[in-house]
């Protein structure tokens, strides 16, 4: 039996039609649409301009697409896990260490940003009359953590309804992450419990959840023509003219978000005896995706599917690491930015921090992010710490024109350390896939289910063929995993 082989592609198709080019051109893309859509007249925000109303909508429907499978994904991968909790040893040590190395990380985090705050001096160096004071909206509180653990409904989704300026009312539904994970803990525990009884409800979620992982794969190939609407509408509606007396500010929270990224996890990822190089490699679709959609939510299914298949973490502590991560494991939101901004706050009302109040901003930021875990968000943080230093407040409102500016950089930093944290646990616990994370990186951000199938059949029929006494030798090849 002869074998047909098809010719290798050529290297310009080989690039096209790879998944980084094509990000990286989308991105390209986007800034030019949302710039040409800026010339278009005053009707930028949607209104009387098609370009940027198309942009907005590409945009808000990818990041709604990813949404949608955050529930299924969370709910089937945990009841999953837990079922396969058996072939995990130290499942306790690895919850604990993953939590020890949420808060060595955050206190590197937010060290630096203290730093910054202290040494640029940002609030000092602004136009006082060109800014405005305004009450934020959300505060947060320290029992927002044991209240986002009750689940309000079966899938902690709630509904809101809001009202137009025309009059009409609009719904919009959201769910609470948090909650999600302990509904689907409590039902993967029962289910290990009832033994045999539950078999058949197990083997049901395992296939729901091969099935939601293939939709996810779709969602993630389209990856490209939502980044185009998501960065073109950010230059859209933002711009960079809103820096303005800002941009001392900016530059202190992008130089500390590129100091924890490029410098801190490197250093980190290398001290463990991994390659640096192949941590950005894998996990660089999820900083990519959650930089332009501002979204560690919409993030999250391909957060978790490139720390599993990219970066060797094993899925029965993927699924628990990753998901609980997104609650409570953020450098950028509740460690770099809050230090920042409340320094930024003090030094604009001439209020004189104390060694106390510096050692607060690393309390908040280290034990805050699980304090808000059931209402996450940078401003809540913000509003937590201010809270607890007892700073005004109002000062929330400084910042909220350059808020959406900041958020592409914190929400980047954020995945990137919610990926970052288990690798380093599954090598300190030698259960990493070594030879996955340092496999080769293929056309995608990681290998596509159908490849992976296919390669295991192949290694079954070669098992078969040497059993059998085939004289034709048959060689497994290498799977991408990127």
């Amino acid at each position: 039996m002869s074998a047909t082989t098809r010719p290798a592609p050529s290297r310009a198709r080989k690039i096209l039609g790879s998944f980084g080019f094509q990000i990286t051109a989308a991105l390209v893309l986007g800034v030019v649409l949302g710039l040409i859509a800026r010339q278009l007249g005053p009707g930028a925000d949607g209104g009387d301009n098609p370009l940027a109303a198309t942009l907005g909508t590409i945009g808000d429907s990818y990041v709604s697409l990813l949404k949608t499978a955050v529930v299924p994904l969370i709910l089937t991968a945990i009841i999953a896990s837990i079922a396969q909790l058996r072939k995990v040893q130290n499942a306790a040590r690895l919850a604990g260490q993953t939590l020890l190395w949420f808060a060595i990380t955050a206190a590197i985090a937010v060290s630096i940003g203290i730093t910054l705050g202290t040494t640029l001096q940002p609030g000092a160096r602004v136009d006082t009359g060109a800014l405005e004071t305004a009450e934020p909206s959300r505060v947060g509180g320290w029992w927002d953590f044991l209240a986002g653990l009750v689940p309000q409904n079966f899938l902690g989704l709630s509904v809101s309804t809001s009202a137009a300026e025309d009059g009409s009312l609009s719904s919009s539904v959201s769910f609470n992450v948090l909650q999600v994970i302990v509904v689907a803990a409590v039902v993967g525990i029962a289910a290990l419990k009832l033994g045999k009884k539950a078999q058949p409800f197990l083997d049901f979620t395992e296939s729901a959840l091969k099935v939601i992982q293939k939709v996810l794969w779709w969602i993630i190939r389209i990856a490209p023509i939502g980044t185009v609407g998501l960065l073109g509408n950010a230059v859209v509606q933002y711009g960079w003219e809103k820096l303005g007396t800002l941009a001392w500010f900016v530059g202190a929270i992008y130089l500390g978000l590129a100091l924890v990224l490029f410098v801190v996890y490197p250093a980190l990822i290398k001290a463990h005896g991994l390659s640096a190089r192949k941590y950005f490699s894998g996990v660089w679709p999820a900083v990519q995706l959650a930089f332009v959609s501002r979204s560690s939510m919409g993030t999250l299914p391909l957060t978790q599917r490139v720390t599993e298949r990219n970066l060797g973490v094993p899925r029965e502590y993927a699924s628990f690491a990753v998901p609980f991560g997104s609650t409570t494991k953020m450098d950028g939101c509740a460690a770099i930015y809050p230090a920042i901004a409340a320094i930024f706050v003090a030094q604009f009302f001439g209020i004189e921090l104390s060694i106390v109040q510096y050692l607060l901003i690393a309390v908040v930021s280290i034990v805050g992010s699980a304090a808000t875990a059931g209402t996450t968000g940078a401003t809540v943080m913000l509003t937590l710490t201010l809270s607890t230093l007892g700073l005004p407040l109002e000062g929330v409102g400084l910042l909220l024109a350059v808020d959406p500016i900041v958020d592409m950089g914190r929400t980047a930093v954020n995945v990137a350390g919610q990926a970052l944290v288990p690798t380093i646990v599954a090598k300190r616990e030698g259960i990493i896939d070594l030879e996955l994370y340092n496999g080769e990186r293929g056309d995608g951000p990681f290998v596509d289910e159908d490849a992976e199938d296919a390669d295991a059949a192949a290694a079954v029929d070669a098992d078969a063929s040497a059993g059998s006494g085939s004289d034709t030798e048959q060689r497994r090849e290498p799977v991408p995993t990127a």
